[in-house]
């Protein structure tokens, strides 16, 4: 009888009856889990490859690796909706590809393109990740100033009939190579020159393939047709287009607008009553930062380009013109004091502290003459800011750029600022509109989320320290009190470091069936 049972004891442990427990890479135990759509729960979530194993409350995987996340949030990887990190992804330089200022906030993917920006060849730029690897994951827009500039230039006019239909076959060249969809930056020169036909024309591409609407809409403040009629604009993109519609970080910029945020709030939820798909980001910053000419100088100034725009500062027939349309430009951003140079020679100085005692227009034009410096314009308002954020239909951003304290801090800012101290946000809002939100409404298929069979993207934060560093001054210090990231299964940050692998992956988003040739 002994002999029998030990047969069957054996005969089980074949079928797996009595196996020990399945083995896995990486197990992250004991921490609070936010799964991205779901309420949290203490529990482990389980990594097998580059995907999720399972995720549960007490699971019996055996690991070769195990991270103690007791006291902690584990969370699915933050998506940043618009960066412009395009440059940093495709430095020479290894560690700078790695996207420190990102992964030691917990942001795993960020989009690229955005504001019409980025490159026309977007296979290309997707695939680049193969030979230059990353630390994060990157998705990418067609951008509308990449297409109408490689067709038309900086010139200020409509597209011959030929020459629309070069574009059109640009972006729907993108599309079929994986980009998400396309993108506007409205307010900037030569795209504001592109009446709102022209950018229809272009987004029916985009939408007969799967994509989205993304636009750093015309005017934010009272420049042109003003906040209300950009917002509507952009709306009628997308209704006209047929294809949901985000509005870049989104805000109300300058004195003339500010408190204007519900109605803005209310108007886009009229549209989304109707049916349309319309949501938007936001960063988590009183100032903007733009360029120093593209805060003051108008856009008819701009026409033809750098070159054309020197030349008018000295012409005698548009110069008095000119200089009077900067100067409202500067009343509507608060004054030379509320601009702060954050690139070049002047770094670090406000404009009122460059110009002294004299006139700030002609210290601007000064400042132009040499280069065109980056500056954060401090433009919006608390009060603005809480209201929007305070939507379901808004997600985080960063709209990452250089010399602003939003590239290194908008994550961690956000929760510490709106999260902890205001209390604008719960925990699992903060959470959700920085991760799930942004995968669904952007299409990016299997991340965002805490679930067997995503990709194994994941934050591990200490809520007690997770906070931003970077300052306006200091734009550079990394966040803290991220102690793990992984990316695609690896670990990319671990007991709070960088651990210099670069396991980021290019996302091309797949085209609607029959929108594409067969490949």
């Amino acid at each position: 009888m002994m002999l029998r049972g030990i047969g069957l004891l054996a005969a089980a442990l074949a079928l797996g009856g009595g196996s020990q427990p399945e083995r896995v890479d990486l197990i992250i135990r004991g921490g609070t889990i936010y799964t991205g759509d779901a309420a949290p729960f203490t529990g482990d979530v389980a990594v097998q490859g580059d995907r999720i194993r399972a995720v549960g409350r007490r699971l019996t995987y055996r690991a070769a690796r195990v991270i103690d996340a007791r006291s902690m949030i584990v969370a699915p990887g933050f998506i940043d909706p618009h960066t412009h990190a395009g440059g940093d992804l495709a430095s020479d330089d290894a560690r700078t590809r790695l996207v420190p200022a990102f992964l030691m906030q917990g942001v795993t993917t960020a989009v690229i393109g955005n504001d019409g920006g980025g490159e026309a060849e977007v296979g290309a730029l997707l695939s680049r990740w193969r030979t230059n690897p990353v630390g994060i994951n990157y998705a990418a827009f067609v951008g509308f100033g990449a297409v109408r500039s490689a067709v038309i230039g900086a010139e200020d006019r409509a597209p011959t009939p030929g020459e629309l239909e070069r574009m059109k076959g640009l972006v729907a060249n993108a599309m079929c190579q994986g980009a998400l969809g396309l993108s506007t930056g409205l307010f900037y020169a030569p795209q504001s020159f592109a009446r709102t036909d022209e950018v229809v024309a272009l987004a029916r591409e985009a939408a007969r393939r799967g994509g989205i609407y993304d636009s750093h809409i015309r005017d934010e403040s009272s420049y042109s047709i003003g906040l209300a009629a950009a917002v509507d604009e952009a709306i009628a993109v997308g209704r006209e287009a047929g294809l949901p519609v985000n509005i870049s970080h989104i805000k109300a910029l300058g004195v003339d607008v500010h408190g204007m945020a519900p109605a803005i709030i209310a108007r886009i939820e009229v549209a989304q009553a109707t049916g349309q798909r319309v949501t938007a980001d936001q960063y988590p910053w009183t100032a903007s930062g733009t360029s120093l000419a593209a805060a003051l100088v108008p856009r008819w100034a701009q026409d033809g380009g750098r070159a054309a725009l020197l030349a008018r500062f000295d012409d005698p027939a548009v110069s008095a013109r000119l200089r009077r349309e900067m100067a409202e430009n500067l009343r509507r951003r608060g004054g030379a004091s509320e601009l702060l140079i954050t690139e070049g020679a002047q770094r670090g100085r406000r404009l009122s502290e460059v110009a002294g005692t004299g006139d700030p227009i002609e210290a601007a034009i000064a400042v132009i003459r040499v280069a065109d410096p980056a500056v954060a314009s401090f433009n919006q308002t608390e009060a603005d800011i809480a209201a929007f954020m305070a939507r379901p239909w808004v997600m985080t951003g960063s709209d990452a750029s250089a010399g602003h304290p939003r590239m290194f801090g908008s994550f961690a800012r956000k929760y510490r600022e709106y999260v902890v101290r205001r209390r604008v946000l719960t925990l699992r809002e903060f959470i959700e509109r920085s991760t799930s939100l942004t995968a669904d409404t952007f299409g990016i298929a299997d991340r965002g989320r805490l679930r067997a069979g995503a990709f194994a993207d994941v934050v591990v934060f200490d809520p007690a320290t997770y906070a931003e560093r970077s300052t306006y001054e200091q734009p550079t210090e990394l966040a803290v009190g991220v102690r793990a990231v992984v990316v695609n299964g690896v670990l990319a940050v671990e007991n709070g470091a960088l651990t210099g692998a670069a396991p980021g992956r290019g996302l091309a988003k797949t085209p609607t069936a029959g929108g594409c040739p067969q490949r």
